[in-house]
């Protein structure tokens, strides 16, 4: 099942199923449901039998726009660790991103005056259902909703000011995410999922989700050690090689430009770029 959020022409944003094989939106805000997260959160999957939609009439937005965390790891994949120039961490790098950054498929990522180098990162996101404190890794499956994409979009100037990276990866819009929520039960296995992002049609960043070094029950297990974990909460859990910081020359986002992120089984997330 694919989980989004979506609005008509009256702007009222609110929670369906999209239905690949007919095309249709499942109007789940008329089954009384308030948004995705209330959706993630209920003890109940949601009737099919509400109200539906033509998917061609209804614009997505961002499958959850109100996640209580959204957990980011660094340095996750090998390749991206060593062309940052940094060591390969010996526990998970957490930071944060918060969520007023967050914008749906097709809304811009726009460059703000205050950062010179604005860069790209494709990741591949987890979002929980069932929340829990001190999860082992081999119960943390059943805590899993499901997937969706990330472009964690960072002002690498700023991320580098200091060692605390969350301010530089939450400027407004630098969060696409989308275009839906996959429920777990339709990917078979999280860590065999190829993973690129793209520019303008020019494939920047090319791996697969088993180069992840902290895998996903290993990132659920360790956070929930420390906080427990909340329905709704995503973990975006990090970057491949290729981004723009690890270029000769760098290679900065610019405006005029079309990103686009893929993940096999979630889609594709693609939006422009403005300054």
């Amino acid at each position: 099942m694919k989980l989004v959020s979506f609005s008509l022409t009256d702007g009222n944003v609110r929670p369906g199923y999209l239905l690949e094989d007919t095309n249709e939106i499942v109007d789940l805000g008329a089954a009384g449901y308030r948004d995705t997260l209330a959706v993630i959160a209920s003890e109940s999957a949601p009737e099919l039998s509400a109200d539906r939609l033509p998917a061609s009439v209804v614009r997505l937005h961002a499958p959850i726009a109100n996640p209580p965390r959204i957990f980011c790891i660094g340095l996750n994949y090998r390749d991206h660790a060593i062309e940052s120039g940094m060591e390969l961490p010996k526990f998970p790098v957490v930071f944060f991103k918060m969520a007023p950054a967050i914008i749906g498929p097709g809304e811009a990522i726009v460059l703000p005056p205050i950062t010179e180098q604005p860069d790209y990162e494709a990741e591949f996101a987890v979002v929980i259902g069932k929340g829990g404190y001190r999860i082992s890794k081999e119960q943390a499956q059943s805590h899993v909703y499901g997937y969706t994409i990330i472009n964690d979009v960072s002002a690498r100037d700023i991320q580098f000011q200091t060692s605390q990276w969350s301010l530089a990866k939450s400027l407004p819009t630098f969060c696409p995410m989308g275009p839906a929520i996959v429920t777990a039960d339709e990917i078979e296995d999280a860590h065999g999922l190829d993973i690129q992002l793209s520019i303008d049609g020019e494939v920047l960043q090319k791996s697969n989700t088993r180069e992840l070094i902290f895998r996903v029950p290993q990132l659920i297990e360790y956070i929930s050690a420390i906080t427990p974990l909340l329905p709704g909460d995503i973990i975006s859990t990090g970057t491949p090689a290729g981004v723009g910081l690890g270029r000769t020359p760098k290679r900065w986002l610019r405006a005029g430009e079309t990103v686009t992120v893929a993940v096999q089984g979630l889609g594709e997330l693609t939006n422009p770029v403005a300054s």
